[in-house]
Parts: C-alpha cells; structure tokens; sequence
C-alpha cells in the first residue's frame, strides 16, 4: 500500500505550491510519487461542486448545509480514486494530494456552531474514510495563511481581477472562519500546521523556507 499526504490551507494559502515542490524533491529522491487534486475539474464528477462554487445552487455559500457541500465534494474525491489513481496506491506509490478529505472539515464546518463541529467531523470521518473506503492521509499538513495576506495573494494570481474569485476566495470573512476551523480540526486530528506569514508585518514567508518545514514532515512519515 501507498502513503497519502494532504497539503491544506485557505484559498491562496500556497497549496498547489508547495505540493508542486514537495513532487519536485521527492522524485529527486528517487521515489515513486504522483500529485493528485482537488476537485477534479476535468471529470464530469465535478458537476454539482463546480455549479455549488459558481454560485448556480445559491450565491450565498453558506445557504447550502455543510452536509450536503460535503457530498458534493465527497462523490468528486470518490470517482477520481477509483478511476485514476486507486491502482497507484495499491502499488505503493506516494500520493501528494492538493487538498482532499481534510478540505470538507476546513470549508464545511464553519456553518455549523461550533457545538456541532466535533460532531460533524467525526461524521466526515467515517463518512469518506469508512463508508466511501477513501485513503486516510498519514500526514496532513496545514499552511497557515492569514485571510488577509491570501487575498494579497489571489488578487495576484488573478492580476487584479476579482471577478475570477469563486464565492469562497472572494469572502474574506468566510476564509477566517475556515481558518478557525481548520486550527481546530488541526489540534484534534493531528495535522501539522506550517505558519506561513510573519504575523506582525502581514506578509508570506519566503516560500523555500515552507518548503524546508514540509519536506521535514513528510520525511519523519515516510521514513
């Protein structure tokens, strides 16, 4: 069997960056490794999240419950495991994965009070993990972003044009409540968090210096 690492973070916290680089190092280390993510915006799996993320259900993303968001993502992540790359990890490949089950307890859980957020964790969990029969990650690294500095960072990627956010990116509220609850998610499952701002000034840190912090992690799992 293979070994799954999930690299999240909020919209704009470096994600595909870092699992880009983390790739990078590994296959110079010779090992067999495959960067998947999440959602699969090719597959026609991705149907309903596209339409839920392009506002098409409701402009407002917290109008749709954090259960039903989750199933969206859930039969996306499922079809692409058993279409494309179930057989890699059954062969013992290393799967780097931009996002994954994790992303549902970042973004979903913030619609829910905090009262029912170990509920509704617990509920993923076996839901994706147990009934679906998806991967559990051996690591999950969390980039903490401050909202603040990844809008920065978005408006940047997107050179200026708000009008590319989806209704997640373009909420900063709604990306510190997901920060909030992915520090909680953090300290009760076991993620790793990677700070990624210098607090006072409200600015990235160096991306080598991310990537030296995630590489780490991931060498204390794989051994």
């Amino acid at each position: 069997m293979g070994r799954l690492i999930a690299i999240e973070g909020i919209d704009g916290s470096g994600k595909g960056t870092q699992t880009a680089l983390l790739e990078e190092y590994l296959r110079g280390r010779g090992l067999p490794v495959r960067k998947i993510s999440f959602p699969n915006y090719e597959s026609e799996s991705s149907a309903p999240l596209r339409m839920y993320l392009g506002g098409q259900i409701s402009p407002d993303p917290g109008a749709v419950g954090a259960y039903a968001a989750s199933s969206f993502f859930a039969v996306d992540r499922y079809i692409s495991f058993k279409q494309d790359w179930e057989r890699d990890y059954r062969e013992g490949k290393i799967l780097l994965a931009d996002r994954y089950v994790t992303s549902n307890i970042t973004h979903q859980m913030t619609k829910l009070p905090k009262a029912e957020w170990q509920n509704f964790a617990g509920w993923l969990c076996d839901y994706e993990y147990v009934r679906l029969g998806m991967p559990k990650p051996d690591l999950v690294v969390y980039l903490d972003m401050h909202p603040a500095v990844s809008q920065k960072l978005l408006l940047r990627r997107y050179q200026g044009d708000e009008g590319k956010r989806d209704i997640h990116e373009g909420n900063t509220e709604y990306l510190t409540r997901c920060r909030e609850a992915a520090l909680y998610a953090a300290k009760g499952l076991h993620w790793e968090v990677v700070r990624c701002f210098d607090e006072a000034a409200l600015t990235p840190l160096p991306v080598e210096d991310i990537a030296r912090q995630v590489r780490a992690l991931t060498a204390a799992v794989l051994g």
